[in-house]
């Protein structure tokens, strides 16, 4: 139980008594290392220095198994958070003549990817003798900024040369809204049956 402080006074501190905070993390105060390592074999503790360039030094019983448990779900907790904020940019292409079918498709990933908090990037390339249609181009970019609505607002686009495109960034308030759980709804329906109830 006592091999951690063991070690460490092994090589460390060579002071006789420490400074113990119990296992409800509650300020013992100065005893010999003897009292601190039988008072945390007592408690089926370990004994961990958590201080160990004072003088005395600092050691606190606990379960350090269960202690490293815990540190280790705080930082995938942490990974996990930074992932979620991390912002993704997602790129759809299409061609200035893109039929409906796959203009709904490119539309619905578009919306899918603002929901879930990405940037996307939608790009018209235009080849040869097909510059000759630029403003149908433009066109297009406009009319599908216009369609994801009140998802997205614009970051930065570009109707130069023949590579045409729209940079749209999602509004953090559709966002918030996107990911509530549609409660009210809910509610409204129970007290709808709840009202029809009383009125029987």
């Amino acid at each position: 139980m006592d091999s951690i402080v063991q070690e460490h006074f092994g090589y460390g501190n060579r002071s006789a008594s420490v400074r113990l905070i119990d296992g409800n993390q509650i300020m013992v105060g100065v005893v010999s290392k003897t009292l601190a390592r039988q008072m945390a074999q007592d408690s089926e503790l370990d004994l961990v220095i958590v201080s160990p360039d004072v003088d005395p030094p600092v050691v606190r019983m606990m379960d350090y198994n269960k202690y490293k448990y815990e540190q280790q779900k705080k930082k995938k907790g942490q990974q996990k958070r930074s992932a979620a904020n991390r912002m993704d940019l997602k790129e759809l292409k299409m061609g200035y003549n893109i039929d409906q079918h796959d203009y709904s498709v490119r539309l619905k990933a578009a919306q899918k990817f603002l929901k879930d908090g990405d940037k996307v990037k939608v790009i018209v390339n235009l080849k040869g003798r097909e510059t000759e249609f630029r403003n149908i181009a433009i066109e297009l970019i406009k009319r599908f900024q216009s369609d994801v609505g009140e998802l997205a607002t614009e970051e930065t686009k570009s109707f130069r040369d023949r590579n045409m495109s729209i940079v749209m960034v999602p509004k953090k308030a559709a966002l918030q809204k996107a990911q509530e759980p549609p409660k009210r709804k809910d509610m409204s329906a129970a007290d709808e049956v709840s009202a029809g109830v009383q009125h029987n």
